[in-house]
């Protein structure tokens, strides 16, 4: 699905915690996250920490987004 938006010309993020699994279906741009059942959090912190977890990693999608790449791409975070 992935690979099918990119070609109509609209750039894709994906954010997962399986970093292989997205390389094997294809995604170019790929942010990793913190886990499967939590992935822009971590209930064990505080709601400030947690803010400031999700703030970040959607500002590196966010920023993949407006990046030019050639091939895949993991962005760090």
């Amino acid at each position: 699905m992935v690979k099918e938006i990119e070609r109509a010309g609209f750039p894709v993020v994906q954010m997962c915690n399986l970093i292989p699994v997205a390389k094997t279906v294809g995604s170019n741009r790929i942010v990793p996250t913190i886990s499967i059942p939590y992935p822009l959090g971590d209930p064990g912190t505080s709601k400030e920490e947690q803010w400031k977890l999700r703030y970040h990693r959607t500002k590196v999608a966010l920023e993949s987004l407006a990046t030019d790449i050639e091939e895949q791409t993991v962005f760090r975070v």
